[in-house]
């Protein structure tokens, strides 16, 4: 397979570094959690902005590449085998990044899937609750009457907080002393919902001292600090 030219999307994307991952996203939760990854590792790539306003995400070019219309998604020219690997989900990205560099999972099986664990975590819990939750919060449901759906999220927002809150009572990240793709995924949505969203009243964050301590020590880092910006949402 020939990269850029079997790729459509690199129509409406044109690669100016080919022989670099393409990574096409927006710095959102989501997104941020590649370009940090991406700023950690130290792996060459070039990003593309997939513009919501635009509604870029349903354009035939961006489906041709990721059928679900969800930011991020990747080519890689240099995949497994030296072929170009087309890739969507930011878990399977991750994953496969740290795999790709060699950093950011443990090397012991047992750990290494214990990571994993926590990165399954974010993706099917603090993900998609915290996102619901800055929904009602922030967005068009703060003007429902009813109240019930945004506290139904508040309160399991609440308690995954609580839950990731105990488990980093004596730990630095997620996986111990071990700064891992864990704690990729879930610190970039930690921080939106408490900055961007503004929900940290809300769901009482004052109450959940760890987890308050490495969002810090996530937020501390040059690596996420240029990833959080990552692309440029103007681009």
């Amino acid at each position: 397979m020939k990269f850029p030219d079997d790729f459509p999307i690199t129509k409406k994307w044109p690669a100016k570094f080919p022989d670099r991952i393409q990574l096409y996203a927006l710095p959102t939760p989501n997104g941020v959690k590649i370009s940090t990854m991406l700023e950690e590792t130290g792996l060459p790539y070039e990003p593309h902005t997939v513009s919501f306003d635009r509604n870029d995400q349903v354009s035939p070019e961006f489906l041709s590449l990721n059928p679900n219309n969800k930011i991020p998604a990747i080519i890689d020219p240099n995949g497994p085998g030296g072929k170009p690997l087309p890739l969507f989900e930011s878990g399977a990205i991750l994953i496969y990044l740290a795999d790709k560099s060699g950093k950011l999972l443990p090397d012991d099986t047992a750990r290494r899937y214990q990571a994993i664990q926590w990165l399954m975590f974010q993706v099917g819990g603090t993900g998609p609750m915290f996102g619901q939750l800055g929904f009602f919060h922030k967005f068009a449901g703060k003007e429902f009457e009813d109240k019930r759906p945004r506290d139904r999220y508040v309160a399991e927002s609440k308690r995954l907080l609580g839950v990731l809150d105990r488990h980093l009572e004596g730990r630095d990240w997620m996986m111990g002393h071990q700064y891992t793709i864990a704690d990729i995924a879930i610190f970039p949505g930690v921080n939106t919902l408490v900055s961007y969203y503004g929900a940290g009243e809300l769901v009482g964050f004052t109450n959940f001292p760890n987890v308050q301590r490495v969002l810090a020590a996530f937020l501390a880092r040059p690596a996420v600090q240029r990833g959080l910006k990552i692309p440029d949402p103007n681009g």
